[in-house]
């Protein structure tokens, strides 16, 4: 059975010379711990994609840093832009990334080398922290997807293209999303919409399929569900998520906790195996 599977890594707010975001959390260290777990695990992923906020400021050096820090990656990996990110430099600062150059303008592209097409859709928005995706875009998208109209294919976006909740995210959200889902709603194939931003693992139904979000590696953003409800992190426990494709099966997505955890044990009443 033809299998692929895809690890998805958000969020992880790099910054240059060892300083921590907001003075709290340790983004490369956790970084490096999320890549390790990615390379132990009983199935290594076929590719990473990394869903935005790359870096805290955009800036050269966290670039470098990053590109440091994901030397150690035996598999292929994809970089998409956040708010936190720019994306003209992260062209710049990753030169054998040629995917990034795919369009000018826009950092959008498609990676058609495994058995689900990727397509990344840069929501960025300059000097703001909401995403929007412009028509110029809807348009590429829809015709990109018409140019493959069997093949199972993954959507991937840094803004969620649905209403969380959370009420200071849902400000900073997506702010086109209808026009999105319109494109998505004529293409069957489209199995998932990836995407980051909240640092949380969230689903939702959307133009037919489902879309998600990911959790940090690194912090995750306060589950309080309020309209009103204020900007905050926790350090609850970091994450990435898994995309399983199977022929015949479709997505199956796994949010994996990062860590050092007791087990695996075998499932025995006594001396006998419960299955």
């Amino acid at each position: 059975m033809s299998r692929f599977l895809l690890a998805q890594v958000s969020d992880m707010h790099i910054k240059a010379g060892g300083q921590f975001s907001y003075r709290v959390v340790d983004t490369e260290s956790m970084l490096a711990r999320c890549l390790a777990q990615l390379a132990r695990l009983p199935q290594v992923p076929d590719a990473v994609l990394f869903t935005g906020d790359l870096t805290d400021f955009g800036r050269p050096e966290e670039y470098a840093n990053l590109a440091r820090l994901l030397a150690p990656l035996a598999m292929p990996c994809f970089l998409m832009p956040g708010n936190h990110d720019d994306p003209e430099t992260l062209r710049a600062e990753f030169p054998a990334h040629t995917y990034l150059r795919q369009r000018s303008g826009k950092l959008d592209y498609v990676i058609d080398e495994f058995p689900v097409r990727i397509v990344a859709l840069d929501s960025t928005v300059p000097r703001a922290s909401g995403g929007r995706i412009d028509d110029a875009q809807a348009e590429w998208l829809d015709a990109t997807l018409w140019a493959a109209p069997e093949k199972p294919t993954l959507v991937a976006l840094h803004h969620p293209p649905f209403a969380t909740g959370i009420g200071h995210m849902d400000r900073i959200g997506l702010e086109n999303a209808a026009a999105l889902e319109a494109v998505i709603a004529r293409h069957p194939q489209v199995e998932r919409v990836v995407s980051g931003h909240l640092h949380r693992p969230i689903v939702a139904r959307f133009g037919g399929t489902i879309a998600s979000t990911a959790p940090s590696p690194a912090h995750q953003v306060a589950l309080d569900l309020a309209d009103d409800a204020a900007s905050r992190f926790m350090m609850e426990p970091p994450g990435f998520q898994l995309h399983l494709w199977r022929e015949g099966a479709g997505i199956v997505t796994h949010t994996a906790a990062i860590g050092e955890f007791a087990g695996p044990y075998p499932f025995y009443d006594g001396d006998k195996l419960i299955e």
